[in-house]
């Protein structure tokens, strides 16, 4: 690994050139953007006012469908800034209940979603792609495809949480 100087030296000759600070800025302003488009279009979804800008890790917000309340958990909208992709996150309000839930949904198949090893060292019971190529150009296509992709995944989670009910599975 580097010595911290030399990264910072690359990083002040990026900077410098403005694409890095530019990139920065549109990634930060569309997901303020879209935080707002969702809290205005569906009233259902309460959206957090809260929004986390990252250290270039990652970048995101937070929502609780209607359906989930009771149940202690929420959806993240993160950008990852590695991978360069938007993913919908199912969390939970601490580690004991994301530990509970992280336990049920691995007793299921969830073929086209990544389930984390252990709730230590991550935020997620549960993570879904939304875009992975995500083109900035044309963000209301980009939103829109993120919307269904998003919409698609609280509808599987949803009917987990109806199947785990009628099965007298309680959460804390």
């Amino acid at each position: 690994m580097k010595p911290l100087n030399e990264c910072i030296a690359v990083y002040r000759a990026e900077m410098q050139k403005g694409e890095l600070p530019r990139a920065y800025r549109g990634i930060i302003d569309y997901m303020l953007m879209l935080r707002s488009h969702l809290r205005k279009k569906y009233p259902g979804l309460s959206v957090s006012g809260n929004f986390y800008q990252g250290y270039m890790d990652m970048t995101f917000f937070s929502m609780v469908p209607v359906t989930f309340e009771g149940h202690k958990l929420k959806i993240a909208l993160v950008f990852n800034h590695e991978r360069m992709a938007f993913e919908a996150w199912l969390s939970a309000v601490n580690k004991e209940v994301q530990a509970e839930y992280l336990e049920q949904f691995r007793k299921e198949n969830w073929p086209d979603y990544r389930i984390p090893p252990s709730p230590q060292g991550y935020d997620s019971i549960l993570e879904c792609d939304l875009a992975t190529d995500p083109d900035f150009d044309n963000q209301d296509l980009l939103s829109g495809q993120m919307e269904k992709e998003l919409w698609k995944f609280i509808g599987e989670v949803e009917r987990f949480l109806y199947k785990t009910e009628n099965r007298q599975v309680s959460f804390k």
